[in-house]
């Protein structure tokens, strides 16, 4: 490779938008952590207001009420507000928002209605405050979302940049809640940017960063559920393998009957917009049977993890859990999926920790539950980090990784899609998670082109280049045309038909305008964009842009070059090494 090519590579692209967009994102984190404070305050008060008639935004957990059996109906008067409001304000509010989030990055542009950035967080935190089994991340993932994507379609942004922010202010919100940074830009990374790229890693993670300065300031600081275990022994590993099966198999079980409960309410003969009602009697009647499965439940997740219940008690709080926020979550009612995941991984690894050999029983409940996590959204990486800033327990961390990563596995051979995906392709549309470097981001023009084209002198007549190039041995549908060695455009056999009156010579056939061409040290991937947005099927290669000496001709064709390179690689199986050469072979 020539030394005016290797210098002109880059790594990444260097964009100078990218301090705009960072700029923006600053100011997204921000919003989206005052938006996260308003949604806890608002889950609070309506904690207070239906549970305990006060107006007040104190914590409290609902399962200190004392209504009785009246608890019942504080869910269904709550799934009827929302089901009112899905109806007659926004229907994107429905569901557990990471799925809404993503729906709106890859099919609608990045964009988001002002409706959604504020019924959304009302109407979660009416159905969290009235009792739904929900985490509040969901809803403030999208309200972030929401946020990032208003801010966007104020400013000339292109879609990408739109999304960046829009993933910047869901993952703020994420922040803000938890108090997980690095968790919430790896959330980014391995769900909703659908890229590794500066131009939204970067402005991501200064949103997050934002949140995370500001957090102490309005929410909390530290961690959010300390905790210290000790080291575990080589032998734990044995352990690892069957909670990793364990909990991949409990996500299995968790997502399949999701959907089948929503298959369930969408046989109803009934308007969607009394389903979230219905959902919400079960929610009653279940909290009414084990009032500690009501709401967020941070404080049970807490015992859960301190190994502070009883088994009895943790085996009916999972199973009450579990189907009220099967039966509340199918019926469209507005709420997140990560706070009851962890109740419910945790509460696994209580159950069967202590028969599990190798170390300490009270290690496991995390273990579980970020391996829980991890198999369920597909995102191994972001649920070992989250775990850790968490509880800040560094002893947990090789556990975690490696059940974790079990678990993920188990649901990648079992599952066609997550809890995440599954709502999306229900929709129409299928989405691909595995990411890789594209090869024809990998190679050059120079490297696919056809070096030393033949070509048209400019002073060629008319009649000449018919004759020598367009007759019976044509060789190429069109030819470069050049003179004193610089590239004046592409000539066709239809060019020369629709030639202009008086042209005769071949340079006559082109105007003032420069000519569309490559170049030698560009992607593939921006050759093949060129090629779609004009409408061509090959274009002349030059050095530079301003010589524009003639050096190559690259056509559509040759742009699968990299993908057989890339077969080539994906799947020739050999042994490049053997491990006892012929004479060596024992006998």
């Amino acid at each position: 490779m020539n030394n005016k090519l290797y210098d002109s590579r880059r790594d990444f692209d260097g964009s100078a938008r990218l301090l705009m967009i960072g700029a923006l994102a600053a100011v997204v984190g921000a919003l989206s952590t005052l938006t996260a404070d308003l949604l806890l305050h608002a889950i609070r008060f309506f904690t207070n207001l239906f549970f305990f008639q006060t107006l007040s935004t104190a914590f409290v957990s609902p399962a200190a009420n004392t209504l009785g059996a009246w608890v019942i109906a504080v869910p269904v008067v709550g799934g009827l507000v929302i089901g009112l409001i899905a109806r007659y304000g926004a229907e994107q509010i429905r569901g557990h928002g990471i799925p809404e989030a993503i729906e709106a990055i890859l099919f609608k542009n990045s964009t988001m209605s002002p409706k959604v950035a504020l019924l959304k967080p009302l109407a979660s935190g009416i159905a969290i405050g009235s009792g739904g089994p929900f985490g509040a991340e969901g809803p403030i993932i999208m309200t972030g979302g929401a946020v990032g994507s208003l801010l966007a379609q104020h400013f000339h942004l292109s879609g990408a940049e739109r999304k960046t922010l829009l993933v910047a202010g869901a993952v703020a919100g994420m922040t803000a809640v938890f108090g997980t940074p690095i968790a919430a830009l790896l959330l980014a990374v391995e769900l909703l940017l659908f890229e590794l790229r500066p131009r939204s890693l970067a402005p991501v993670a200064v949103a997050c960063a934002v949140a995370g300065f500001m957090r102490p300031m309005l929410i909390e600081s530290g961690p959010l559920f300390p905790l210290h275990t000790a080291v575990l022994p080589p032998s734990a590993l044995v352990s690892c393998l069957i909670g990793g099966v364990l909990c991949g198999a409990l996500a299995w079980l968790l997502s399949t009957a999701l959907y089948r409960v929503e298959d369930g309410f969408h046989k109803l003969p009934l308007h969607w917009m009394w389903w979230p009602a219905l959902g919400g009697l079960a929610v009653g009647i279940g909290g009414y049977l084990q009032p500690r499965a009501l709401g967020v439940g941070y404080d049970v997740i807490a015992d859960l993890l301190n190994n502070h219940l009883a088994a009895g008690v943790i085996a009916s709080l999972l199973i009450v859990k579990a189907v009220i926020w099967l039966l509340a979550l199918g019926s469209g009612t507005s709420g997140g999926v990560l706070a009851p995941l962890l109740m419910l991984g945790a509460g696994l690894g209580a159950l069967v920790g202590p028969y599990l050999p190798g170390g300490e029983p009270a290690v496991w409940p995390l273990v579980f539950m970020a391996a829980t996590l991890g198999g369920m959204m597909r995102a191994p990486v972001m649920a070992v980090v989250f775990a850790f800033e968490l509880t800040h327990d560094v002893n947990a961390l090789l556990p975690v990784l490696a059940t974790a990563t079990v678990a993920y596995g188990f649901t990648v051979i079992t599952m066609h899609r997550s809890i995440l995906t599954e709502k999306i392709a229900r929709r129409g549309h299928h989405i691909y998670r595995e990411y890789g470097v594209d090869p024809m981001e990998r190679h050059s023009v120079a490297e696919v082109m056809t070096p030393a084209p033949a070509s048209i002198d400019a002073r060629q007549t008319i009649a000449e280049v018919l004759d020598s190039h367009f007759g019976a041995a044509q060789r190429h549908r069109a030819f470069p045309v050049t003179r004193d060695g610089a590239l004046l455009g592409m000539l066709d056999r239809a060019a020369i038909a629709n030639a202009r009156a008086g042209a005769v010579v071949a340079g006559d056939l082109f105007g003032v305008n420069l000519p569309i061409f490559a170049l030698a040290d560009e992607t593939c991937r921006a050759l093949a964009t060129r090629l779609a947005v004009h409408q061509l099927e090959r274009l002349p290669v030059v050095d530079d842009a301003a010589s524009r000496r003639l050096i190559g001709i690259v056509s559509r064709s040759d742009l699968i070059k990299p993908a057989l390179s890339l077969h080539a690689e994906e799947l020739t199986r050999q042994t490049v090494r053997p491990i006892w050469s012929p004479k060596q072979r024992p006998r």
